[in-house]
């Protein structure tokens, strides 16, 4: 019986080949790397260099490895494999919006260009040239903005990442790459002039109630639509942030309510004007229940009203994303606000907060997001360049006419608070 070559054990040769006629010499080394448990037999590596002494190097490090236990075996899987991989057996904790953004980065940014090599193979210079030909114009394809391409690399990232612990690869490469540098979006928001006429126009909007919500609390437009009754306590005169309305995958069809964004479940204390509004609101929708009668989608008892939608068509369905962008886009269109959308309201909602001199970290808890910094580096340059001059800073508003004029008290009318404390509540 032959005897078996201990692990780190390997030899060194010289090996001619012929190519095209024309003799090639090169140095190749064979290691044994260890042994398969399946099948018993030794499992050995070879590698190739131009001359002995590269080899010999290539040769000692493996098997210092080898000796430390730090050695890990060349993985055959392509980057194609382990993606399919990761996506169908690593991404269950992630929402259906997640999975399907990872999926179509895989499928037309990474898979094309890097698909076909091993994990193995993976350098940093590979992957750098792949950032750089997607941020280039080529065969009739758009370059890539530079947010895009770090996404890209967000969800390669995590790919390569969870590899090095599964013990695949032994770093991920992709860290050591350079992305281009992003370039701030700008932020819509209304204008003084352009709040005026909205606060005017929405009032002959069926879609008025939710409208106005967004803009008088900042809340994501998805958890608007979601708002059931149950999130608001009329006694406390609080408002529970906690789900959102999201579209469930293609082959399960329509909505759900799902956790929030980042699973920040978050409490405002809105002002006594907006509270009205969800009380004229509720009011309007008993009124619409009778007149549907048994048409009424989810008729039942006081305690299941509880769960209603509080923004609902006349048959008690809630809010079709796409029909609230409709009905914002004809104001947005009559006021000279073409650029914005519905997540402008938000928008505007915020940068009212920090013009009023409103607490960044009350801001950043009414919006949900995660950390403060995040909410500055987000619009305090808006904020900043609007008090510039660029427009009449709302920090100015100090009484109920001047916060009339600007068109963002047209909730009921009026102004129901009467001191300036009362005014940046509208904010909240």
């Amino acid at each position: 019986m032959a005897k078996r070559n201990a692990a780190g054990a390997g030899s060194i040769r010289k090996k001619t080949v012929l190519r095209d006629g024309r003799e090639y010499t090169y140095w190749e080394a064979r290691l044994t790397v260890g042994v398969d448990p399946g099948t018993g037999k030794q499992i050995r590596r070879s590698f190739s260099g131009k001359t002995q002494k590269e080899v010999r190097q290539k040769l000692t490090a493996i098997t210092a490895e080898i000796d430390d236990g730090t050695y890990i075996p060349p993985d055959k899987t392509t980057v194609e494999q382990w993606l399919n991989i990761w996506l169908k057996e690593y991404m269950g904790d992630k929402k259906y919006g997640t999975v399907r953004n990872y999926k179509n980065v895989c499928k037309y940014h990474i898979i094309p260009y890097i698909g076909q090599y091993r994990l193995s193979e993976l350098k940093p210079y590979t992957i750098q040239a792949l950032y750089n030909r997607l941020g280039r114009e080529e065969d009739g394809k758009k370059a890539l903005s530079p947010k895009t391409i770090h996404n890209v690399h967000g969800v390669l990232s995590k790919a390569l990442n969870q590899a090095v612990w599964n013990e695949m690869i032994r770093s991920n490469p992709a860290q050591l790459t350079t992305r281009p540098r992003k370039t701030r979006k700008e932020i819509t928001t209304l204008s003084d002039e352009q709040i005026q006429k909205f606060g005017a126009l929405v009032e002959q909007d069926s879609y008025r109630a939710i409208l106005k919500f967004i803009l008088f609390s900042g809340v994501r437009e998805s958890e608007a639509i979601g708002l059931t009754w149950d999130c608001i306590d009329f006694d406390r005169g609080t408002i529970r942030i906690y789900h959102q309305l999201l579209q469930r995958p293609k082959s399960a069809g329509g909505y759900t309510l799902a956790p929030l964004k980042n699973d920040r479940e978050r409490l405002l204390t809105p002002p006594p004007t907006l509270l009205a509004l969800l009380k004229e609101r509720k009011h309007e929708q008993m009124q619409q229940r009778m007149k549907a009668g048994l048409a009424w989608h989810g008729w039942g008892s006081a305690e299941e009203q509880n769960t209603w939608f509080v923004f609902t068509t006349e048959f008690g369905d809630h809010y079709c994303p796409q029909t609230v962008y409709d009905h914002f886009k004809r104001i947005a269109r009559q006021i000279g606000a073409e650029k914005a959308n519905v997540h402008s309201l938000r928008h505007t909602y915020a940068v009212l907060c920090l013009q009023n001199g409103d607490d960044v970290k009350t801001v950043q808890s009414n919006l949900g997001h995660a950390t403060a910094a995040f909410t500055l580096d987000v619009y305090g340059h808006v904020s900043e360049k609007n008090e510039a001059g660029q427009r009449k800073p709302h920090g100015s508003i100090s009484s109920k006419n001047d916060l009339r004029e600007a068109g963002v008290n047209r909730i009921k009318g009026q102004i129901k608070g009467k001191t300036k404390k009362e005014v940046p509540k509208l904010y909240e």
